[in-house]
């Protein structure tokens, strides 16, 4: 026998209240808000602050990222042994080419005493070959030490892997509360309009006043920001410890990741195998070609010598031809050099190119038109998430979200303190409890499958999401009885 979905009453059981997905969200928002708001208070600061570090960086290193220097580039290669006779202890592994007049080259290398993913950038001057200055750089985005900073606090707070649990959090529940507050406002805005003809969606009511006006100016920023935010969530979900491994898995089962880059050489690919060993295909004169090297670091020094080689044979292909590109230098026997463009302002195509420059030839490409459509949507939205995609821009309106949702968040907690008794000075009641008991049992049914489901998917959405539906329904239970006691 199906369950009624009238508000009716059955015989042999207590009436049901109407609104029940109306209530069941307004408790949900305000629990998740409540609880979570401090772990979305301070993402978004740091990330606010994090949307900016790129132009503050620019300031910040100006002495190194930028020289005042005149006058025709030496080669890539002089630059690159201008800092490989600066920093002879270390193996060079890869050259960013200045991307204009008045900046500087930043070359990288390998330092064992720097933390994973960070390597040592040394910065020349292209012009005169004098060395700027040396920064930690991290990762694929080349963050200096101010913005890694930044970073490391949005991401866990620098507390390593437990800290990473604060930033899944946050982002697990964000959309949520997101969506459940756009849903209630939606609702009010339709109940008001029935009763007076006419209401405000996405701008602020001046008419209203105390906790109505406060609700309104919560509400309407909500909904200017609410793809913002809906977006932020997923995309830093990719970042998450739990969440992000199931995503990594399920890109991987449906074939939705980035091709891999092989630089492995082999006979197969034709001519010599041997980058920086033996013949070099007539180009000896760049610097490289020492037969036999007796390690790791001094193999790179004399591949160094070819960057210019390889950087000219993917421009030979369309790649690299903003200069916003990173060359790879192996330290291994039988490796290519590749040529990526790098995440940058207005760079939409991170394209590879593989090259043997000693054989003068191009190995392979890749380019990001072949990627899967998930694989470049997950690039470009990473890109936009880190402000880096529309440079200045994006940085501002990441900026402008990220105090939007701390505004939010203030506001919120000033609607909770409203709600408190007259005189009072305890916080403001929740919404009632038991608003599953108003739903039809197939309905609760589904939303718990849904929680269990997207607990395992979302641990920290999913499981908590588990928990108070639990609560919610033996809180009302508990009350029911009160009451009839």
């Amino acid at each position: 026998m199906s369950t009624p979905t009238s508000t009716a009453p059955v015989a042999g059981a207590p009436p049901r209240p109407s609104g029940g997905t109306k209530r069941l969200l307004r408790r949900l928002h305000f629990y998740a808000g409540v609880v979570v708001a401090p772990f979305l208070l301070i993402a978004a600061i740091s990330g606010g602050l994090y949307a900016l570090a790129p132009t503050a960086e620019q300031v910040i290193y100006r002495a190194q990222l930028t020289t005042d220097s005149t006058g025709p580039a030496q080669s890539l290669a002089e630059q690159t042994a201008a800092a490989v006779a600066y920093r002879p202890d270390l193996t060079v592994s890869a050259v960013r080419p200045a991307t204009e007049p008045g900046r500087t080259t930043r070359v990288l290398f390998n330092d064992p005493s720097l933390p994973e993913s960070t390597r040592l950038a040394v910065f020349v001057d292209p012009e005169t070959l004098r060395i700027a200055g040396e920064l930690p750089s991290y990762g694929s985005s080349g963050s200096l030490p101010v913005r890694t900073w930044i970073d490391g606090l949005h991401r866990d707070l620098h507390l390593g892997e437990p800290g990473r649990l604060y930033s899944e959090f946050a982002a697990s529940w964000l959309w949520v509360i997101a969506l459940a507050g756009l849903g209630l406002w939606i609702a009010a805005y339709r109940r008001r309009r029935r009763a007076h003809g006419s209401a405000r969606l996405a701008t602020v009511d001046r008419t209203a006043r105390g906790r109505a006006r406060n609700t309104s100016r919560h509400a309407v920023l909500g909904v200017w920001i609410i793809v913002a935010l809906v977006f932020l969530s997923a995309t830093g979900l990719t970042w998450s410890r739990f969440a992000g491994e199931n995503v990594t898995q399920l890109r991987a089962a449906l074939h939705w990741t980035q091709p891999v880059t092989d630089t492995q050489l082999t006979a197969a690919d034709g001519g010599d195998t041997g980058t920086a060993q033996g013949d070099h295909g007539g180009h000896g004169d760049h610097g490289g070609g020492a037969t036999g090297a007796s390690s790791d670091k001094e193999l790179a020094a004399d591949n160094a010598g070819y960057v210019d080689t390889a950087l000219a044979l993917a421009r030979s292909e369309g790649i690299g031809r903003t200069d916003a590109v990173e060359i790879s230098i192996p330290a291994q026997p039988d490796t290519a050099f590749t040529v990526t463009e790098v995440r940058a302002p207005w760079q939409f195509s991170p394209n590879t190119a593989v090259v043997d420059p000693a054989a003068d030839r191009v190995v392979a490409v890749n380019w990001f038109a072949d990627w899967p459509r998930a694989a470049q949507l997950a690039n470009l939205g990473i890109a936009l998430h880190m402000g880096v995609l529309f440079g200045l821009i994006n940085q501002l309106v990441l900026f402008a979200v990220a105090a939007a949702l701390v505004a939010i968040i203030v506001l919120g907690y000033r609607m909770w303190w409203q709600r408190r008794p007259r005189g009072s000075a305890r916080p403001g009641r929740a919404p009632a409890p038991g608003a599953l008991r108003s739903l039809p049992w197939p309905a609760v049914a589904v939303i718990a499958v849904v929680a269990a489901a997207v607990g395992w998917f979302i641990p920290l959405l999913g499981w908590p999401l588990l928990a108070f539906l639990t609560v919610d329904v033996a809180a009302g239970l508990w009350r029911r009885r009160a009451r009839e006691s």
